[in-house]
């Protein structure tokens, strides 16, 4: 599927970037390019994987020229820049939208000009009936991508336009594990907000998972959201204080600007237009491009973080522990 193809990665210095690129280096592909506004991450990733196939590009989605000069002879792009940080987003918004929505449709163009043939934009559980700004900016730069076939001419474009749709990765920069180990190591009281508080559980390589299977088997215009289960945010927290064999007093904190208590990956409204396969639900904005026959999805509720089977504590523990998420020292 990436045998001797050029990919680019918008965002690609952000923990999902460089363990997809990571990834990607597995496969016999012809270059990746890293696109990014950070110099110093760019250096840092350069000098930890050392391939001759990476080319880092500084540029912002934002510019469209740049975009359209890294986009050259590409074949495949991964879009996953975006303003994340909730907090930030709500008092931000101007830039949100400059970033998660112009940018992203300056994606979309540059790939329709450059006729690459798959773009994969990486989306998010907030934008599902969104409470927050990041979460209604991901909501368009979704509908955006879904609905870009509409610019296609069939004699000239060839581009596949897809999008995933998945919770917060479990451990990644600026997530609940790497903010509670801090505050552990430090000696600080943990700061934790509804311990009742529900999140999809979505490790990396799941993510990763999902992506593959997205490019691989996406038509165009799917929305590709994985089989998922969840965790309390409480035992999230026992977990990793028995990691570090730590008992640390702990505060309870308000809910952040914007925070829902459970997340959602679909919503009742999208399930009649939802399909799915063994491992993924497929949301189409038109059911008639189901061309593989996908079974209607049964679900009744919406698909949201306090409906799905909840993991335990000690479940909790074993996957932090195999997947290498905490370090310890």
């Amino acid at each position: 599927m990436f045998d001797g193809k050029k990919i680019l990665i918008t965002g690609g210095t952000g923990s999902l970037g460089q363990a997809l690129t990571k990834r990607l280096l597995n496969y016999n592909v012809d270059a990746i390019r890293i696109f990014s506004r950070n110099e110093n991450e760019q250096v840092k990733m350069s000098s930890k994987l050392n391939d001759p196939r990476l080319r880092f590009l500084i540029g912002d989605i934002r510019d469209n020229n740049r975009l359209e000069r890294a986009l050259e002879d590409v074949d495949v792009v991964f879009h996953a820049a975006a303003l994340k940080h909730v907090p930030i987003v709500e008092y931000n918004p101007f830039e949100a939208v400059q970033t998660n929505i112009l940018g992203s449709q300056n994606v979309i163009n540059a790939s329709l000009k450059e006729d690459v043939e798959t773009c994969v934009c990486i989306g998010t559980d907030k934008a599902v009936s969104p409470l927050n700004t990041y979460g209604a900016t991901k909501l368009l730069m979704e509908k955006l991508f879904i609905t870009a076939s509409n610019y296609l001419n069939p004699q000239r474009h060839k581009t596949k336009f897809l999008a995933v749709r998945y919770g917060n990765v479990l451990g990644s920069n600026g997530s609940v594990i790497p903010k509670i180990s801090e505050q552990i190591k430090s000696g600080n009281k943990i700061t934790i907000t509804d311990p009742t508080m529900t999140r999809f559980n979505i490790t990396m390589n799941e993510a990763l998972d999902l992506i593959e299977r997205a490019t691989k088997n996406g038509n165009g215009g799917e929305v590709f959201i994985p089989k998922l289960e969840a965790y309390k945010l409480s035992d999230l927290k026992d977990a990793v204080c028995e990691i570090f064999n730590k008992k640390v007093e702990e505060e309870i904190i308000s809910v952040r600007p914007g925070e829902k208590f459970h997340e959602t990956l679909l919503n009742l409204d999208e399930l009649r237009n939802t399909v799915e396969s063994d491992m993924d639900y497929i949301l189409f904005n038109d059911l008639k491009k189901n061309t593989n026959n996908y079974p209607i999805t049964t679900m009744k509720e919406q698909y949201s973080s306090d409906n799905v089977k909840l993991i335990e504590k000690d479940k909790i523990k074993e996957i932090i522990l195999n997947e290498k998420i905490i370090e310890l020292n």
